[in-house]
C-alpha cells in the first residue's frame, strides 16, 4: 500500500495529463516542427527511392557537372533543383543522403550513450555511498572535458568510418545520461516505496528495474531527444573538419566543408542548402525536446 500510494504521486492526473499533451501539441511551432522532423525521416528511410540520383556512385557522377547552379540540367538529363557540388554530385540528393547518415548517428550514439549511462546511474544512485562515489567521479571527468575535444582524440585513435563516429559520440554523452539519471533515481531511492520493497525482501535488481527505473526515465527521454540534436552538430562539425565519416560517405557536414571554398567564388548552394538542412533538422528536433519536457515534468498540474 505505501509503494503504491508513493509512487502514484509521481503519476499525474490523465485528464491533467490529456489537456497537457493538447495544449503541447496544438502550438504551430509543436505542429510545424513535428511536420518537418517526419519529412526529414520519411526522406532519410526512403532516400535511395526518393533521391533524383545516387550522389556516391562514381559510374554516374562527372566533374563535367562540376558546380551547376540550381535549377540546371546536368549531363545525364536530370534536373538539378539545389545545383550541384564542385564534384558533380547532385546537392539535393547529397542532402537526402546526408540526412540518413546524420540520423543512423544520431539515434545510435544516443541509444548507447542512453543505456551506459542509465546502467550507471541507476548502480550509483541504488547502492549510494563508496561506488556512488567511484562511478560519479569518473562522470566528472568526463565531463570535465569539451566534447568536440573527446570526439577528434577519438576519432584520431580509431579512424574515420559511421561506425567510429557512433562509438565516439556515445563516450562522449554516456556520462551526462549517468548524471541526470543518478540525480532523479537518488531522490526516488529515499522513498517509502522503495524502502517497502526493500522489507518485502525484493532483490535489488527488481527494486531497480521495476520501482527505480520507471520513476526515473522522464527526464531520461526529454535528454536523449536533446541530445541526438547535438550528436547531430557534433557529427557535421567533425565531417566539415574532416575527420568524421569518409568523404566517399554521405554527410551534411562534409558537403557543407566541400562548398567552403567556393561560398566567395558565387557558388553558395553548395555550402547554403546542406546548412539550411541541418539547422531545419537540429531545430526541429529541439524543439518538440522542449515541448516533451514539459508534457512529461510531473510538476504540471493544470
Amino acid at each position: 500500500m505505501i509503494e503504491k500510494n508513493a509512487t502514484s504521486e509521481r503519476v499525474l492526473n490523465p485528464l491533467s495529463y490529456a489537456k497537457i499533451l493538447r495544449t503541447n501539441l496544438s502550438k504551430p511551432t509543436t505542429l510545424i516542427s513535428f511536420a518537418l522532423l517526419l519529412l526529414i525521416t520519411f526522406c532519410a528511410i526512403f532516400a535511395p527511392f526518393l533521391a533524383p540520383t545516387n550522389p556516391y556512385d562514381l559510374a554516374i557522377v562527372t566533374i563535367m557537372d562540376g558546380r551547376l547552379a540550381p535549377g540546371e540540367e546536368m549531363l545525364n538529363g536530370t534536373i538539378a533543383w539545389l545545383g550541384t557540388d564542385g564534384a558533380g554530385r547532385d546537392v539535393l540528393s547529397a542532402i537526402i543522403y546526408g540526412l540518413r547518415t546524420s540520423l543512423i548517428v544520431a539515434i545510435s550514439s544516443a541509444l548507447i550513450a542512453l543505456s551506459v549511462g542509465l546502467t550507471v546511474g541507476l548502480v550509483a544512485a541504488f547502492y549510494g555511498g563508496k561506488v556512488d562515489s567511484f562511478l560519479m567521479r569518473i562522470v566528472d571527468i568526463q565531463l570535465s572535458f569539451p566534447a568536440i575535444l573527446v570526439a577528434l582524440v577519438l576519432l584520431a585513435l580509431l579512424g574515420k568510418g559511421v561506425d567510429k563516429v557512433i562509438i565516439a559520440l556515445a563516450i562522449v554523452q554516456w556520462a551526462l545520461y549517468a548524471r541526470t539519471v543518478r540525480a532523479t533515481a537518488s531522490v526516488e531511492r529515499r522513498k517509502e516505496y522503495i524502502e517497502a520493497a526493500s522489507c518485502l525482501g525484493f532483490s535489488n535488481t527488481r527494486i531497480i528495474l521495476k520501482h527505480l527505473l520507471p520513476n526515473s526515465i522522464s527526464p531520461l527521454i526529454v535528454l536523449a531527444t536533446l541530445q541526438t540534436a547535438h550528436s547531430i552538430s557534433i557529427e557535421a562539425t567533425l565531417s566539415f573538419l574532416g575527420v568524421g565519416v569518409p568523404i566517399t560517405e554521405p554527410s551534411l557536414g562534409s558537403l557543407i566543408s566541400n562548398g567552403f571554398d567556393f561560398i566567395l567564388s558565387g557558388a553558395y548552394w553548395i555550402t547554403v542548402f546542406p546548412g539550411i538542412m541541418l539547422l531545419a533538422t537540429v531545430a526541429s528536433i529541439n524543439i518538440l525536446g522542449d515541448q516533451l519536457r514539459g508534457i512529461l515534468n510531473p510538476r504540471f498540474t493544470k
